[in-house]
């Protein structure tokens, strides 16, 4: 099967997940574009109720089109069910993301989650994480100098990301900036993860250490699904 075959099957057993008057979290990427385009055609053939949340424009823009209500994030106090991707997961459900600069509002749906799903393809399932992608840190800007110090001295090289929209750094939606951080070893990333949240200044880390609860993974022989208990 294709990477779309595989995407399909993924967004399809997805579905099963998700119940009428269900208020589900969606993250960003392909599998998540997928997961939309069957979810619109689902709830118009059902006539289900569907609300969701999403910390992405993208996301956001796509659900609007394909006529799911979104709901602003402030206003909900719990989520049914949250799908998202990754750049890897591992054995012990430790998840690093961040690439799209959103984490921090990803893993408050995930938080919020009865059920925080990442659907995957096998090639980002690791024994253990690996350091082949930059930890990200949302840091209050007043705290750029002093956070980049203290990673420093966790063993990190951090640095600041930039936007190709504009001159300068990049800024999130609630004004602060990323820091991506390079480690060469990282032999305990839960101890990494709560040294780093221990940073005055620090909004929030890429990594999701106790947010997932199952994994949702398109391999050649089907999709397997992985749960943490």
């Amino acid at each position: 099967m294709n990477e779309e075959e595989l995407r399909k099957l993924c967004a399809e057993k997805a579905l099963e997940y998700i119940k009428d008057g269900s208020v589900i979290g969606l993250g960003a990427g392909r599998n998540i574009s997928c997961l939309i385009e069957l979810l619109s055609k689902t709830i118009e053939k059902n006539n289900l109720k569907v609300r969701v949340v999403t910390p992405s424009d993208n996301t956001k823009n796509s659900c609007i089109k394909n006529g799911i209500e979104v709901l602003p994030i402030c206003f909900v106090e719990e989520v049914d069910v949250a799908f998202d991707g990754c750049g890897e997961v591992d054995e012990n459900f430790y998840a690093s993301k961040g690439g799209g600069g959103v984490f921090t509002k990803e893993k408050l749906i995930a938080s919020m989650a009865k059920d925080y799903i990442l659907l995957i393809d096998e090639q980002k399932y690791k024994k253990q994480l690996s350091v082949i992608y930059p930890i990200s840190l949302e840091v209050v800007k007043d705290s750029l100098a002093y956070v980049s110090k203290m990673v420093r001295n966790l063993g990190g090289e951090p640095i600041v990301r930039t936007s190709n929209n504009k001159d300068g750094y990049l800024v999130t939606d609630d004004n602060n900036f990323i820091l991506d951080i390079k480690f060469n070893v990282v032999e305990d990333f839960k101890k990494l993860n709560d040294d780093l949240n221990d940073i005055v200044g620090v909004v929030g880390t890429s990594l999701f250490i106790r947010e997932v609860t199952k994994l949702m993974m398109a391999t050649e022989d089907g999709v397997k699904v992985i749960s943490k208990n």
